[in-house]
């Protein structure tokens, strides 16, 4: 069993590899659900942390259907993560219609060399899943990052189960809700590799504190905090992993 941590910072990123976590997936902005972190992030990344990473290629928030600009600098970010030398990219697409994007996916599979590409949870926006995991397959993507097409993962475990029946395919990562209390759900339906952020907000450490200024088009957000990976929540999540998974797989595979 892997488990994935979302992380937001190198910082972060350093917090999940010392708690135990398998593999990073590094992000910025987490209120629009994950962009393509900056150069100076990467270049950290690759100097400190020892442990996959795997960034994301988002150019923007909003839906996975792209520009020809935004395609241009998909590519681009695609090609500086290849050369930086990371193991992996995060990265997806949809057409109008709401399928996967095949040309364009095609020329990010031709620029991602030797890299593992995760399809993220585009997927969970695609019309018909079982369609896009066939067209995924035939690209010879790694993985799949997927809630199941539901808000959360743990209303998803129907489709979940389906997916990793459909194997040989890529790997089905469960993701989106993925927390201690119910991890043991994706265990048992077979899932190998989990994804969770496994964090919390904390205060900011400033005192002064300017009243009446904001930067953020949401009024109501909270500037003066963060969101940061829990480590000890990372570990019992290794922890209950290493206890559940042997058994719980063992039972499957009986099945």
């Amino acid at each position: 069993m892997k488990l994935e941590i979302c992380c937001f910072s190198v910082g972060y990123a350093l917090t999940a590899e010392q708690a135990g976590a398998d593999r990073i997936e590094l992000c910025a902005s987490r209120s629009e659900g994950g962009l393509t972190p900056s150069y100076g992030t990467l270049l950290l990344a690759r100097e400190r942390v020892t442990i996959p990473v795997h960034p994301i290629v988002r150019p923007r928030g909003g839906d996975f259907c792209y520009s020809t600009l935004d395609f241009e600098v998909i590519k681009q970010d695609v090609a500086q993560i290849r050369d930086m030398g990371f193991p992996g990219v995060v990265v997806g697409m949809l057409d109008e219609e709401g399928h996967i994007d095949l040309p364009r996916m095609r020329e990010v599979m031709q620029l991602s060399g030797n890299m593992a590409v995760t399809f993220h949870r585009a997927f969970d926006m695609c019309q018909n899943p079982m369609l896009a995991f066939e067209q995924l397959a035939q690209l010879g993507v790694a993985r799949i990052l997927t809630s199941g097409q539901q808000q959360n993962a743990e209303l998803g475990l129907t489709l979940l189960r389906n997916l990793r029946h459909a194997n040989p395919g890529p790997v089905i990562i469960a993701g989106g809700g993925v927390r201690l209390s119910n991890l043991h759900k994706f265990v048992d339906i077979g899932i190998q590799e989990l994804h969770s952020s496994s964090g919390h907000a904390v205060p900011s450490t400033m005192r002064y504190r300017k009243a009446g200024v904001t930067m953020c088009y949401d009024n109501e957000s909270d500037e003066f905090s963060h969101y940061c990976v829990d480590g000890e929540m990372v570990a019992m999540m290794k922890n209950t992993l290493a206890l559940v998974a042997p058994l719980a797989q063992s039972l499957y595979r009986q099945q």
